[in-house]
């Protein structure tokens, strides 16, 4: 990134040549071409082109994809990619035609399809992803009018969302696909080939199932958007590639060169030219897809002052069909490569085509398409990484490189010495890798390629391997083997003993076992090995060759070679992966019949903001366009978990160009201590530092890149001091925050002593990121006057954001306004942790006295925020023979960080819910808040409810296994009952837990189901599948009292338009969209005469941070009551004139001289509880919900694929279906990324290694369930809440823990085929590598781990 106001200093003396490239049809000539710009920084600073968002700035999000096209010399055509605009060097881009998402259509002039349909199918929620969703499947469609499903899953792989659960994109967009939209394509003109069922039951689905719920077609069939509305894609009105770029590129190319600050980009025009450069500077990198390179250059600190850019050179885009295989040009992209490989596999005879097939198997789950499309081969061999996927595969292939200098050529095999030492290679400096030779294979020769990674879609490997034997002329005796591994050593390796071993023998049991034995002594790790995960890497060495060993037996089998084929048992282990597109079916009340049309309650209405956030024009925090004289900030952050500060060095930061300033804590006029509750942390570090990512000043600049630059030129000295990292560290050292919080019923001692048997058990539940796609932001402008200050934040809470500024910077709080029109997702992190970032902004900009902007990279918000509090739970539980549990003693220990943050409150939520929905007489609780040195931990939907909820589920199933009874009788036989009372003593009124469980055992065809399973478990050793049903109980009200409270402001304006305003903000759970359909029943009138602009503390003072669940009936009661005021107003005047509009009564009262402003207020009646007392109400009332999981587990490499999922959720009389349908299956998802995949590691000085979407894994779209049911609760009316709904954001994220119970089933009868009975125990997230070393078998038992104790691990458990 680079200077935006170069142009004006680089006038006189140019910067080398011009660059010329389009943008949307717009030509753009850029004389001042900076090579450490990216397109993104580009696209927004320098054209305001800001739909394009930046979410990771790696290639791991897909928020910047845009399409560029080109025409390729050497193909003769025009190519469109979809491409990551973080990564791409603008420098590239010289005669390409760049097109964003504000190039293909917009709400005021004309959407595009694909726009329109993201938007009506609901598949926008915050849609800060939704414009680099669109430009994916908008490429795709460009080269591919009508795709596959399977297309479009694939367009889709290098895509995030965090917010929508990704059913509701893909079920949009397979309205463009060959399958056609509702059925198969099968469906009538009107959208849905049932549209016309009978209506019976006042029940709604949006059925996209071969048999609409069971075969049952009773039902009347509404879905929840209507197909046939969309409009029809004509590829004919797309936008053309400019004819004056086409002539210009068939022109023959002459050299550019691009100076910048320090970097030099040279892109030579032939292969002549770039040996000359090569030899002239050695160690310049060759750049073609900048996918690597922009890495270490942005994440690394890494400076490389010469690029190469080769792209254009006709011999390194060659591709040759020799006698011997593929020659590959170096810098033919992984795109293309994939196109070759999988003509050559359709036309020529199989056994010819084995690496073919294991590259193409690998190239399926290799990064995501917009990766592959500019990624070279080159580059991905050159870069040496230990853990690429591609080069174990060329290593057992024995692939041939070509290297080439000036001083000649000479060709090496990619053998066991290519690569001499980490990230290293044989290439002198001055060589260059022209290409790549893939060869055939020959008859009795098999080849397979695996590749195991946390998350199956665009994730980097923890093994990968390519195995590779040739047996002798008919006969299974072996002639030759190559087994190569990456990610078991610094560099890609061959398990050079074990082949040696293996060859001349027969490919029998005997040959397996023996392998097996030398791999696990050849593939040794030490257990401190980068990575960690060393058990379960090694065993996978075995697991994998196992793999092999059946593939190969099976073909030899077909081939004749061998009579006796892989036992039908086993035969699952040899099967490829196949994703199968998923299905689901969504049902809801319709409005009962004869509401008035205008009354949007209860109606699907889409969200307000869908349609602007498909076009890019929906204005997020950064996208505000940069005012005169702004600066820039950037956070320097602490290197140590706990330390003092000896000295600051800021003068080699000051002395880069830009730098204004330095902010530290002798800058702040005001009070350094913050806090949301208690003032018990700085803004800016004194003399103590407290955990890796504690801020310690910041740097403003002329520009972001300076600004980093500066950060990072920053020099600290620190004197180190014992740190306390994890939960197990402050047991140790009893590092707790007071108060202890205990909940207390009956007489735990006398229910132990009553019972049959007693058992003891722990968990542990990792934390969680929240991953919201906008990071962190805050644009300060000083208003000149009486220390006035306006604020533009992302930020769930406004008021605490006004109040901590205010007192940071030393002023009252009426002179800082804070205005938040809408966020990139919340999810809880942006209500306490926005202020760390808004109040060093806002004093940086008091401090220079000009507005100061900051958005954090991901890298800097995943340190610095914190994220979901890791639990660890000890429990001991005394049940009877029946499964009956009669008492509970829980344990609770929360690591909270470094400060209180919202962790007493979190914790009280988890007492709250350590029952989960389960009646048990005697039970006692007891929570420790853990103090350590990791940034604060804090609010994460849910807020604590899940970690209590899942440790009871833990016991639960430990009951369960331990009865030998089916869980699903244990649970049952344990559930609430109406007028029940909890541990807290509060009463269950309107309970419809039974109702929710028996219609989930319906709709999941739960017992065909259960049957089902257990049979695929008896036919299948390696792959064993698990089901469970899993019940959720979750209070609805902040359990601090006085946060209960909502204000509203309504203004009528003399058109009879409206303007609303309340204290709840929008993240993209459509808060705005439901307080507008408020508005609308009150007020009778449509919606669309209703607006909300923004939340901001100058219109309704003193909010409630948005969250708990309760902004709908907290805000949505309040507009209620300020719109009631407005009606008793304009009441006389509609008794006057009974037959005229709301725009004549409206113009009656204004001439009547009436107020037609009004503000609004509501507070939560009856709440409060006292813990010393065990009484009160501390909930207004409850949501309910159950959900059943299906899944199937690989046992040998411990991946596992979510089968089924069918979820009943109690919302009470939903104001929106297709909102509340959302944020279920939203929350749904991200509770199966909290419990299944994402997993933070930190080093054991408290260091974050999962910084980004690289390490860090949220659930893609191809971990959707399969199958996929969601049921709103039907007559469930809930008196206590606006117009009879319910909170619905939190409580359906536990109702994954039905998807981690359901692996532990499956786990369950993988051990029984070892012998193993009984329960055992099973962190939360279970990764694969839990899974895996879960499954004991013969091969973990050749992998035994390092006794705790006699090494440092890598990471540690926090």
């Amino acid at each position: 990134m680079a200077n935006i106001d170069r142009g004006k200093l680089s006038a006189m003396e140019p910067s080398g040549d011009e660059l010329v490239f389009f943008v949307n049809g717009r030509k753009i000539l850029e004389r001042n071409a900076e090579p450490e710009m990216t397109l993104l920084t580009y696209l927004r600073r320098k054209l305001g082109l800001t739909g394009t968002k930046l979410g990771c700035a790696e290639g791991g999000c897909g928020a910047c994809t845009v399409m560029v096209s080109k025409f390729h010399r050497h193909q003769n055509r025009t190519v469109h990619h979809s491409v990551n605009a973080c990564l791409a060097p603008l420098c590239s881009l010289h005669h390409c035609a760049v097109t964003t998402v504000e190039g293909i259509g917009s709400v005021a002039s004309k959407l595009h399809p694909v726009q329109e349909r993201i938007a009506k199918a609901h598949g926008s929620q915050c849609g800060f992803c939704t414009p680099g969703i669109v430009m994916s499947m908008y490429s795709l469609l460009r080269n591919n009018p009508q795709p596959k499903m399977q297309d479009v899953e694939e367009a889709f792989q290098g895509n995030l969302c965090r917010c929508t659960g990704y059913r509701p994109i893909l079920e949009g967009y397979k309205t463009f696909t060959k399958e056609g939209g509702c059925c198969g394509g099968r469906g009538k003109a009107n959208g849905c080939c049932m549209t016309n069922g009978n209506a019976t039951n006042g029940n709604s689905t949006n059925g996209h199932k071969e048999d609409h719920i069971n075969g049952n077609s009773t039902i009347s069939i509404q879905p929840l958007y209507d197909p046939s509305e969309f409009m029809p894609l004509d590829p004919t009105q797309e936008v053309i590639f400019p004819p004056e770029l086409m002539n210009i590129c068939k022109q023959s190319p002459k050299e550019l060169r691009f100076k910048g600050e320090r970097v030099m980009w040279i892109q030579p025009s032939s292969l002549t030219e770039l040996l000359e450069l090569k030899a002239r500077y050695p160690d310049a990198k060759l750049v073609v897809g900048n996918t690597e390179v922009g890495i270490e250059m942005k994440f690394k600190n890494l400076l490389y002052p010469v690029i190469l850019a080769p792209a254009y050179i006709p011999e390194l885009n060659d591709i040759q069909h020799t006698e011997d295989g593929i020659v590959f040009g170096a810098s033919c992209t992984l795109t293309l490569l994939g196109d070759v490989l999988r003509t050559a596999v359709a036309k020529l005879p199989s056994h010819q085509t084995e690496v073919f097939k294991a590259v193409l198997e690998q190239l399926r789950w290799f990064a995501g398409l917009q990766i592959r499309n500019v990624a070279a081969i080159g580059g991905n061999i050159m870069t040496a990484s230990p853990i690429s996927d591609l080069n174990p595969v060329f290593m057992a292939a024995s692939c041939k490189l070509t290297l080439l200098s000036k001083g000649g050529t000479r060709v090496v095999e990619m053998d066991g010495s290519f690569f001499p030492g980490y990230r290293k290679t044989v290439l002198k400096p001055e060589e260059i890798l022209l290409s790549i030779e893939i060869p055939y294979t020959k008859k009795g020769q098999y080849f397979s390629a695996f590749k195991q990674s946390p998350r199956r879609e665009d994730d980097i490997s923890i093994v990968t391997c390519g195995m590779n034997v040739v047996f002798q002329e008919s006969s299974n005796i072996v002639e030759d083997l190559q087994l190569s591994y990456g990610g078991m050593a610094p560099t890609t390796v061959l398990a050079k003993a074990t082949s040696k071993k293996l060859i001349g023998r027969p490919w029998n049991e005997g040959l397996l076992e023996d392998a097996c034995v030398s791999l696990a002594e050849e593939m040794a790790l030490a257990p401190s090995v980068p990575g960690g995960m060393v058990t379960y890497r090694r065993t996978l060495t075995i697991s994998l060759f196992f793999k092999f060993y059946l593939t190969v037996q099976h073909q030899l089998a077909r081939d004749g070679v061998l009579l006796e084929d892989v036992r039908p048992d086993y035969s699952s282990a040899t099967e490829i992966f196949h994703a199968e597109t998923p299905s689901s079916v969504q049902v809801y009340q319709t409005v009962p019949p004869g509401q008035s049309a205008d009354d949007v309650i209860g109606r699907p209405v889409m969200h307000l903001s869908a349609l602007k956030q498909a076009t890019g024009e929906a204005i997020y925090c950064d996208d505000i366009p940069c005012f005169e004289n702004e600066l820039h900030l950037a956070l320097v952050t602490s290197t140590k978990a706990h330390a003092h500060i000896t000295s600051i060095d800021t003068a080699e930061a000051l002395a880069i160009p830009g730098v204004v300033t330095f902010v530290s804590y002798k800058d702040i006029r005001g009070s350094n201590m913050t806090g949301p509750v208690l003032y018990d942390e700085t803004v800016l570090a004194e003399d103590t530092v407290t955990c890796v990512g504690h801020i310690v000043g910041a740097v403003v600049a002329d520009t972001q890149a300076h600004a980093q630059r500066a950060a990072k030129a920053v020099r600290i000295s620190y004197e180190e001091m014992k740190s306390v990292v994890t939960i197990q560290d402050a047991i140790e050292s009893q590092s707790f925050f007071q108060p202890v919080r205990t909940i207390k019923k009956g007489d735990v001692a006398q229910g132990f002593k009553e019972s049959d048997h007693v058992l003891q058990g722990e968990i542990h539940i990792g934390g969680q990121e929240h991953f919201y796609l906008e990071t962190n932001c805050t644009l300060a402008i000083p208003r000149g006057e009486d220390g006035e200050m306006e604020l533009f934040v992302s930020t769930q809470s406004a008021t605490k954001t006004q109040a901590l500024v205010a007192k940071a910077l030393g002023v009252p709080a009426n002179r800082i306004v804070c205005r938040v029109k809408r966020m990139g997702g919340g999810f809880g992190g942006k209500e306490s942790r926005s202020t760390l970032l808004s109040t060093v902004v806002a004093l940086a900009a008091q401090k220079v006295k000009r507005p100061v902007r900051c958005m954090l990279d991901r890298d800097e918000d995943m340190l610095v925020t914190g994220g979901r509090h890791p639990f660890f739970g000890r429990y001991k539980v005394g049940y009877m023979n029946s499964g009956k549990v009669k008492a509970v003693e829980v344990t609770f220990y929360s690591n909270a960080g470094n400060s209180m943050d919202l962790s007493l409150s979190i914790m009280e939520r988890a007492l709250f819910h350590m029952e989960n929905s389960y009646n048990i007489p005697h039970m006692c609780g007891t929570g420790y808040l853990c103090k350590t040195n990791l940034p604060s931990n804090t609010a994460f939907r849910g807020f604590g409810g899940p970690q209590g909820m899942m440790v009871a589920e833990s016991w639960m199933s430990d009951v369960a296994l331990a009865c030998g009874m089916p869980s699903e009788e244990v649970r049952r036989l344990n559930l609430y009952k109406e007028g029940d009372l909890t541990p807290f003593n509060q009463c269950l009124e309107q309970f419809t837990i039974d109702r929710c469980w028996k219609e989930c055992l319906e709709i999941s065809n739960y017992h065909q189901r259960k049957a089902d399973v257990e049979k695929f478990n008896k036919q299948h050793r390696w792959t064993k599948r698990g089901l469970c049903i899993v019940p959720t109980k979750f209070g609805i009200s902040f359990t601090a009292v006085f946060l209960n409270q909502a204000g509203a402001l309504a203004h009528i304006y003399t058109d009879g338009s409206v303007l609303l305003t309340h204290g709840g903000t929008e993240m993209g759970q459509g808060l705005h969209t439901k307080m507008v359909q408020v508005a609308s029943r009150t007020l009778g009138i449509p919606s669309s005469k209703i607006h909300i602009t923004e939340t901001s503390t100058n219109t309704v003072p003193n909010t409630s941070p948005t969250a708990a669940s309760a902004s709908s009936d907290l805000n949505g009661m309040a507009v209620h009551n300020a719109c009631q005021t407005l009606m008793q107003r304009l009441g006389p005047y509609k008794a006057k004139n009974p037959t005229g509009t709301w725009e004549d009564w409206v113009r009656a009262a204004y001439f009547d001289r009436v107020n037609l402003s009004a503000n609004g207020f509501y507070k939560t009646p009856d709440l409060g509880y006292d813990f010393d007392s065990n009484s009160g109400r501390p909930f207004n009332y409850f949501s309910y919900g159950v959900a059943c999981s299906e899944v199937e587990v690989d046992c040998l490499t411990g991946s596992h694929k979510n089968v089924h999922t069918s979820i009943v959720m109690d919302v009470g009389k939903s104001l929106n279906p297709a909102l509340d349908i959302g944020q279920v299956e939203g929350g749904f998802m991200q509770g199966v990324g909290l419990f299944t995949l994402e997993e933070l590691r930190y080093s054991p000085q408290g260091y974050l290694f999962t910084r980004g979407p690289g390490m860090y894994k949220i659930p893609a779209f191809g971990d959707i369930p399969t199958e996929l049911s969601v049921a709103l609760l039907r007559d469930a009316p809930n008196e206590r809440a606006i117009f009879s709904s319910k909170a619905v954001g939190e409580p359906p994220l536990f109702l994954a823990a039905s998807v981690f119970y359901a692996i532990k089933e499956a786990i369950a009868a993988a051990r029984t085929e070892s012998g193993l009975s009984g329960p055992f125990r099973l962190d939360s997230p279970a990764t694969p590598d839990r899974i895996r070393n879960a499954c004991e078998d013969r091969f973990t038992k050749l992998c035994p781990p390092a006794k705790p104790g006699t090494f440092t691990p890598w990471a540690v458990q926090v």
